[in-house]
């Protein structure tokens, strides 16, 4: 890691690298499809986010074409989840250009997991003819110490060395509105009035960063470099990596007591829920990987579960409830195992009711399996 003392005004904002060929031709023909996946600080619902200047900045600069928005970012959400997404929220709705955001949300996450999520999410939207990608970092306070004192965040330096494997460029939001602060551009409350979640002059701050980037990479010296993809792509980094992720159908489990399939009205991002209401009730079912994960709307009414593999000994996944968590709406993962020799495993989950404030809500929307 980079963990040499300078001072703050040398760390960059933003890194150039292969350029926006793709999205410059998109433009060119009329149309692009800009995409976002990352945490709240990207989500779209606030009405207020970066996204939103990026976007007028497309529109106002690049008047002949039709800009298509597709924010797929969820809240409290991190690169593990967006590693199964990706598919049905980005690449099949034609996205040319993605921005990717999980510098804060990855940070608590160990690095070596955070490593192989990151690089298979990328690796996803880099196969096929692939697409533009765009790093961005937003800030958390735990990055402030290193920070004023000149250096990189682990969570971020770790991207940025993704970023040069593969050549994507990067914009560092957080640093350009730490910097907004010291040169009294802005008050820190303007920026992070909760500590964490920028109202709309922080937001306004990241877009700026990512617009100065866009604009030199569009307009002043675009570049025809673009990032590797298809059977172009360099050898992973990690070979771990999360890159042949999939999902499992919920139609394939087989299930004991009273559970349904339902087509789901609370979670934009999940199509449908296998859920029961049951203590007891189980779910069993096999898979070939190395890897299992198991998505949910969760809440604090929801309930717990117990788990095995290959009929070993039960587990138990006990899930905290936040105060900010709601009593259900959040699509959170549970990543039970991503180290197992590859090979046919049997999966057995049974329904357990968590006890005083717990509920026994179970909406399973997602099996992953890592192979």
């Amino acid at each position: 890691m980079n963990k040499e003392k300078q001072p703050i005004d040398a760390l960059s904002v933003l890194k150039h690298r292969s350029g926006l060929a793709r999205t410059i031709q998109c433009l060119k023909a009329g149309k692009l499809t800009v995409g976002f996946i990352g945490g709240s600080i990207t989500d779209a619902r606030s009405g207020h986010n970066w996204p939103e200047p990026v976007t007028a900045w497309l529109v106002d600069r690049f008047p002949e074409a039709q800009i298509v928005v597709e924010n797929a970012a969820i809240g409290a959400t991190g690169s593990d989840l967006a590693v199964f997404r990706a598919q049905r929220d980005l690449i099949d709705r034609g996205c040319d250009l993605v921005f990717i955001e999980f510098a804060v949300n990855d940070g608590g996450v160990p690095t070596e997991r955070r490593t192989r999520t990151r690089e298979g999410l990328i690796r996803k939207l880099l196969a096929g003819e692939g697409r533009d990608l765009v790093l961005v970092y937003t800030f958390a306070q735990g990055m402030y110490e290193d920070m004023i004192k000149g250096r990189v965040p682990d969570s971020i330096q770790e991207f940025e060395s993704i970023g040069e494997h593969y050549g994507i460029g990067s914009a560092w939001m957080g640093l350009r509105a730490l910097n907004d602060v010291r040169r009294g551009f802005m008050r820190w409350e303007q920026w992070l009035p909760d500590g964490l979640h920028p109202q709309t002059r922080g937001s306004l701050s990241y877009g700026q960063s990512v617009n100065e980037y866009l604009e030199r990479e569009l307009v002043t010296e675009p570049s025809l470099g673009t990032l590797p993809s298809g059977d172009e792509l360099p050898a992973p980094r990690n070979a771990a990596n999360w890159e042949r992720a999939h999902q499992l159908p919920l139609t394939d489990l087989k299930t004991t007591g009273p559970w349904s399939i339902h087509r789901w009205p609370n979670v934009e991002w999940i199509d449908q829920v296998l859920m029961t209401t049951s203590p007891g009730a189980s779910i069993q079912f096999e898979f070939e990987g190395r890897g299992i994960a198991l998505g949910f709307d969760f809440g604090k009414k929801s309930a717990d579960f117990g788990w095995r593999l290959d009929e070993g000994d039960w587990q138990t996944e006990k899930r905290d409830r936040p105060d900010w968590c709601s009593d259900q709406g959040w699509f959170r993962l549970s990543t039970l195992a991503d180290d197992l020799e590859c090979k046919n495993h049997q999966m057995d989950i049974e329904v357990i009711h968590p006890g005083e404030g717990g509920g026994t809500n179970f909406r399973l929307a997602l099996v992953g399996i890592i192979p």
